[in-house]
């Protein structure tokens, strides 16, 4: 029986995405046991996969003092793991995958011209680009083990999987119409649209379509959500005082919600493992190509300047000096008026 560990000290939609890994070496040992280390704050999207046996939850601010980092590492080598996989290749989880003793060390080769690094027995190079629906980020993921391990078919979808007793939960059991679920705010203000931007979007939407709008904000973000809903002319469609917290009580709200249009971001992919369509509007800054994933026009669909304003990506010396100067320059330039045709016809999909 084969022990593994796969790390991922990364965020909420990459420990989803990463989470592939197990399913796939799942198919290759299906006798394995396979612990998966993630962030506290991040659990709630693994929960319940049939094909992670342990979570290892770690504190994200602990694991970057080097004494807890080390006792961390030899915590790891002590239950002796056949294969680690350490998909992120961070500092961190680059010392524990080396101080494992794993004899099966698997991670990604940064720099294609430097020479293998010691931390891993196999440095895996990035596919140069995508070949398949999934996008390139879930693609280059499960490249990690079909590079070493031969597997006939490769699971390519993440998905979250819930207890009969979750899928009963009824917080919007008193709302009679489709609810859409907003990710109103980014992760970071790199991803995130102007206020005024979100605002127009919103009433778009409620202006048009018979349904209620949910928001989906971080905890920290609540006072500028309200300063957002304060803004909107229809708060009678708009469901402010339901929200949660944890990110399994985000995915079970999610799971009761019609579909959901936000900032790309973790949000986006829990929703797509939930099978909700999803309508992503790209931060200017982040590669679409490697974040796009199963886009086919009618389920899932996005927005991203580089297709709208192709010559705003320049390297025009004047035009590096604005973005240097406003990182929000480019986010600016994806007014309403860019987004509210492709989301109307992207809403008519699924509402008329």
């Amino acid at each position: 029986m084969k022990k593994i560990l796969i790390i991922q000290n990364k965020r909420i939609g990459d420990v989803l995405l990463a989470s592939l890994i197990a399913t796939n070496l799942k198919k290759v040992f299906p006798d394995s046991v396979i612990d998966y280390m993630v962030y506290d704050y991040t659990t709630g999207v693994i929960e319940q996969n049939p094909a992670i046996d342990n979570i290892i939850e770690i504190k994200e601010k602990e694991l970057k003092k080097i004494p807890v980092l080390l006792k961390t590492a030899f915590n790891v080598r002590r239950k002796k793991y056949d294969i680690v996989v350490d998909p992120y290749a961070k500092f961190q989880s680059r010392v524990i995958t080396l101080l494992s003793g794993a004899n099966t060390r698997i991670g990604f080769k940064k720099r294609e011209k430097n020479p293998p690094l010691p931390f891993y027995t196999h440095n895996i190079s990035f596919l140069k680009e995508k070949s398949k629906p999934c996008g390139k980020s879930i693609e280059d993921r499960v490249h990690l083990v079909t590079s070493v391990y031969d597997i006939k078919n490769p699971v390519y979808e993440p998905k979250i999987f819930l207890t009969d007793k979750e899928e009963q939960y009824d917080k919007l059991n008193q709302y009679n119409k489709p609810v859409i679920m907003f990710g109103i705010l980014g992760s970071t203000p790199q991803k995130s649209m102007p206020y005024d931007y979100i605002v127009k979007l919103i009433d778009f939407v409620t202006e048009n379509y018979d349904v209620y709008a949910l928001f989906n904000y971080a905890p920290h973000q609540k006072e500028d959500a309200q300063t957002i809903y304060n803004q909107c002319k229809h708060k009678e469609q708009i469901i402010f005082d339901i929200y949660e917290e944890s990110i399994r009580g985000f995915v079970l709200l999610m799971n009761k919600c019609n579909l959901l249009i936000a900032n790309e971001g973790g949000t986006v992919h829990i929703a797509k493992a939930l099978n909700k369509p999803t309508f992503t509007i790209f931060s200017p800054y982040v590669l679409k190509e490697h974040w796009a994933s199963f886009e086919d026009g009618k389920k899932h669909t996005s927005i991203h300047l580089l297709d709208e304003k192709p010559d705003l990506f320049s390297t025009d010396r004047e035009q590096r000096k604005k973005i240097e100067e406003d990182p929000t320059f480019l986010y600016k330039q994806l007014t309403p008026d860019i987004i509210i045709p492709k989301l109307d016809a992207f809403l008519r999909q699924h509402f008329q």
